[in-house]
């Protein structure tokens, strides 16, 4: 029998516990063994719950019983979750985390004491939620040379976008909706503003590259600033609106970022809608591959986090671990190139037209919406010569 300790009780505990309970027959069977949850740890007491009994309000009850060999932190936050999870595999138990927030910052601190300790580090929920996404990238998709990852990696954003696009809905509306139907926090800055997607882009791109780069200094742009004549332009060129995350790798130092993109409807990531999430994958040879699935609520989070457990079961430390180190950002944001989606006034666009070189016009009137050729960040900062543009929004090549 393995014995485990749920840190958090919360949706996804919630969802871990049960969905571990319910699926006793199939986790036995993969994972070669039984699994027994001894304790869930939270401030709250859940006297209605199936699982009261299993209560405790001390971390040190779970840390210093050596019969819990797995943790599954699903608390949120940094803190303590991290301290909990470095205290955990310090004291030899395996842990699993769908704490994107903790991997993101200490990832690579955490994989090394896994590695010393001769236990596992398993975080495959922390990003896509349900979707089995970094475990293939690890095993079956690393050994080839990876040019980018990118994906659409927040459920939240990804649905207000399509409720403006397919319903016309202002970004205020769609996202009132986004919270009365539960896919929106009261407070969803983390979101709108992209803080969330650029956690879980690090460390994406720190898989496919080697390379934790600080999440404070990853170039990142929420979707406040997107506007209803934005939509109409680029409904114009066939295109769609996304947030999206981009790890691109290069040589080997990698450039990360999150940002709205001009999205044509020819590309796979145009028709991921809704509360679904996707990640690419280029590399060479393979080419392109796309994970596509569900990528927040208890359930789906729930599945991931028992994937990761049926693994350690079944395998111990004996599988692909990631490797990565912490690593400041080498290639200059600036010097990014895309076509750029342009929103300007009529008398600001005439001032720079002559300087735009080779562009699209999209629609003409006292606002003028072009689409330039590929230039760098640099490059169009010279090019709009100060002029503040209604709109800037890149374009996904």
């Amino acid at each position: 029998m393995t014995n485990i300790a749920i840190l958090g009780f919360g949706v996804v505990g919630s969802g871990v516990a049960e969905f571990i309970t319910v699926n006793q027959k199939e986790t036995a069977y993969i994972g070669g063994d039984g699994v027994n949850i001894k304790y869930i740890l939270d401030l709250r007491d859940f006297p209605n719950s199936p699982f009261a009994d299993k209560i405790v309000h001390n971390f040190d009850v779970i840390l210093n019983d050596p019969e819990v060999s797995v943790v599954i932190e699903v608390m949120g936050g940094s803190h303590p979750a991290y301290e909990f999870e470095k205290a955990s595999l310090l004291a030899g138990k395996s842990v699993i985390t769908s704490n994107k927030e903790v991997v993101a910052n200490f990832g690579d601190e955490l994989l090394a004491i896994a590695k010393e300790k001769g236990v596992a580090y398993r975080f495959e929920a922390s990003v896509g939620g349900g979707i089995p996404a970094l475990s293939p990238i690890i095993s079956c998709v690393r050994q080839n040379k990876i040019l980018e990852i990118r994906g659409i990696l927040n459920g939240t954003t990804n649905y207000i976008l399509h409720k403006m696009f397919t319903y016309g809905e202002s970004f205020e509306d769609a996202l009132r909706d986004a919270q009365e139907k539960g896919y929106a926090e009261r407070n969803p800055d983390a979101d709108i503003h992209g803080t969330d997607a650029t956690r879980k882009i690090a460390i994406l791109t720190a898989i496919v590259s080697g390379k934790l780069l600080p999440v404070d200094k990853i170039y990142t742009e929420g979707i406040t600033g997107i506007r209803d004549e934005d939509v109409k332009a680029a409904e114009k060129l066939g295109a769609t609106i996304k947030l999206c995350g981009r790890g691109i790798v290069g040589d080997g130092e990698p450039l990360a970022m999150v940002a709205p993109f001009i999205v044509m409807n020819t590309k796979f990531l145009a028709a991921v809608s809704g509360v679904y999430n996707a990640i690419e994958v280029i590399a060479d040879p393979l080419g392109d591959v796309m994970f596509y699935g569900q990528g927040a609520g208890g359930g789906t989070t729930a599945s991931a986090v028992v994937g990761d457990l049926v693994q350690i079961m079944s395998t111990g430390v004996h599988y692909t671990a990631p490797v990565f180190e912490k690593s400041e950002p080498k290639v200059e944001f600036e010097s990014f190139s895309s076509k750029h989606y342009l929103a300007l006034a009529g008398e600001d666009y005439e001032k720079i037209k002559s300087r735009l070189g080779e562009h699209l016009v999209i629609s003409e009137g006292e606002e003028v919406a072009i689409l330039t050729s590929h230039m760098t960040e640099r490059e169009l900062v010279g090019v709009i010569s100060g002029i503040i543009p209604k709109s800037h929004i890149r374009a996904l090549d």
